[in-house]
């Protein structure tokens, strides 16, 4: 994949706003490439105080669901939750469920089945729903864009409420778009036109999170200090990746000090089982190991597995759920690779090798690994991808189903909305979708993305930001200390990446069970020698040094904690 280099280039006197912040010109500097230009967003991002989350009754329809939510909670009605089998999905079932049952409430709950329902409702959830004697449902992480089933629900006589964060569905008339919104009585998604929410990147589990706060706030009932819903929050919005600027950096930077010490049983179990109970927890840890536990189960089962871990209420049942959760999880990761491959190698075969948004049909892989493998070849090509695999329609009949993942110059939302007619069902944002259609029609589908893709070729190119060119004596253990200011780091707030030319990598070697850790001296020539390591391809980056002694490198400094000793470390994340 083609790279593209740049630093970032943002105007300001760093001395002085370091001095004004109380932090170095260097640390300025980068929190300006981060956007930051004055004082108050510049306490916010380095203080992150609880009380810069907003309140949900901000949001459009907030007010009247809790309003109704509450009524029926009074009465006694049955009601179901109906959520996601994804880590979002599940935190923010879970979230609704215990805050109903706080409130007092007769409430179920289902996940559809990633096989068998697939994403959101369906005719035969709502039915079943009906003959359960439900009146009430509400959905979570999913519900804005299912108009036909929540029709089908009004028409039997329930009532339903959504809260939902994906994007509300549109028509285009006379070059305006409307919104196509459900029949729910009442819908909950800041990204409703006219919504006031004022930052609105929010997962679903935060949506269901200040909707029970308000419902819990009107009537009456005091939310205890050691209450879990917090952290769940910040967990699931690691988890479905969602940027950490906004709130969402404030909600994860003291949500993951919560979750060290959290009260949820299941939570303790899983950190336990992953060996991480002693450490200073970081978004690595949720978005690439406790994480994909509780995603795998959705992925091979049952989510519902995970919503059990975190229901539980004994050690020996959490203890019992968080070993399943992580044999699952490792039974995922070969299954990933495998279809990582064969897609890899359809990629590059001479028929999609010039397609500059990727549809591939993998009909052997397990269709629960699609959005991951979309990731991961996203990642290898630099291009929009679509990953499908053979499914079943709710009525049973064979479909292509999948997901897709995108890069930032190209909205995968609205480009599926221009060919909608192919889809049997589809929802998602900008940056990520789930689909199913017709598998007669893939081919369809593949032809007319690429006929309206304008991609050009800089934009296929991946972006590679550098907030400096910095000398490798730079790169202390004071400087890396220092760093840690700037955490949470994540989507949308990465980890600080410098830029080095003419560096000799010596006395490389390569370790790991799959040769993907490549350790080295960085050198430069003037004196600096420090230790780096790369993550990934190490036979690639081992070859490359063979016949280059001199490299430019991209890295981020980094501290290595080996029996009580502490030094510093590059991570090396780009050469050439």
């Amino acid at each position: 994949m083609r790279e593209k280099w740049f630093v970032i280039t943002k105007s300001g006197d760093y001395r002085e706003l370091g001095a004004r912040w109380g932090v170095s010109p260097m640390i300025a500097r980068i929190m300006r490439n981060r956007g930051i230009d004055n004082d108050v967003d510049a306490t916010a991002f380095l203080h992150s105080e609880e009380a810069q989350l907003t309140d949900g009754i901000v949001m459009t329809d907030c007010e009247k669901l809790v309003e109704i939510l509450a009524e029926k909670i009074r009465a006694g009605v049955k009601i179901r939750v109906i959520g996601d089998y994804d880590i979002d999905g599940v935190c923010s079932t879970y979230i609704l469920m215990k805050g109903i049952r706080m409130a007092g409430g007769n409430v179920d709950h289902v996940i559809p089945h990633r096989v068998k329902d697939g994403y959101g409702l369906n005719d035969k959830l709502i039915r079943d729903a009906k003959e359960a004697g439900i009146d009430t449902i509400i959905t979570c992480d999913n519900g804005i864009a299912a108009i036909n089933e929540i029709e089908l629900a009004v028409e039997l006589g329930m009532t339903v409420l959504v809260t939902d964060h994906h994007q509300v569905p549109f028509i285009e008339e006379n070059g305006e778009r409307k919104e196509k919104l459900v029949s729910a009585e009442a819908i909950v998604d800041p990204h409703r036109a006219g919504d006031e929410t004022p930052y609105k990147e929010i997962c679903g589990a935060v949506v269901a999170w200040k909707v029970v706060l308000d419902l819990l706030d009107y009537m009456g009932i005091n939310v205890p200090a050691d209450n879990d819903f917090y952290e769940i929050a910040a967990f699931a919005t690691i988890g479905d990746v969602m940027p950490l600027t906004g709130e969402n950096r404030t909600l994860v930077k003291n949500g993951l000090v919560r979750l060290e010490n959290t009260s949820n049983i299941g939570m303790q179990a899983l950190i336990g089982i992953n060996e991480l109970t002693e450490k200073k927890l970081s978004p690595y840890h949720v978005g690439f190991i406790l994480g994909p536990c509780l995603n795998a189960t959705g992925r091979l089962d049952s989510a519902e597995n995970a919503l059990q871990l975190l229901l539980s209420e004994d050690e020996a049942s959490a203890h019992s759920y968080a070993v399943m959760l992580k044999e699952m999880n490792e039974s995922r990761k070969n299954l990933t690779e495998e279809g990582v491959i064969a897609a890899l190698d359809e990629a590059a075969s001479p028929e999609r090798e010039n397609d500059k948004v990727l549809v591939i049909l993998l009909p052997e892989a397990h269709e629960s690994i699609a959005g991951i493998v979309a990731g991961k070849v996203r990642e290898r090509t630099g291009k929009p991808t679509f990953i499908l695999t053979l499914g079943k329609t709710s009525d049973g009949e064979d479909c292509a189903k999948g997901s897709g993942r995108s890069i930032e110059e190209y909205n995968m939302f609205e480009e599926m909305m221009k060919v909608d007619d192919v889809f049997i069902k589809f929802g998602g944002h900008a940056m990520a979708a789930g689909l199913s259609l017709d598998l007669n029609r893939v081919d369809e589908f593949r032809r007319r993305l690429n006929e309206n893709c304008t991609l050009t070729e800089d934009e296929l190119a991946a972006k590679i930001k550098i907030d400096m060119v910095m000398p490798l004596k730079y790169a202390t253990i004071n400087f890396a200390e220092e760093l840690k200011l700037l955490e949470p780091c994540g989507t949308a707030n990465e980890r600080p990446l410098f830029a080095e030319k003419n560096v000799k990598l010596i006395n490389g070697k390569i370790f790991g069970k799959n040769r993907n850790v490549y350790k080295c001296t960085a050198d430069d020539g003037s004196g600096t020698k420090i230790d780096a390591v790369y993550f990934g391809d190490a036979e690639g980056l081992e070859s490359y040094v063979a016949d280059h002694p001199i490299v430019s490198i991209t890295y981020s400094p980094d501290i290595n904690e080996f029996r009580g000793n502490r030094t510093v470390q590059i991570i090396i994340k780009n050469y050439q």
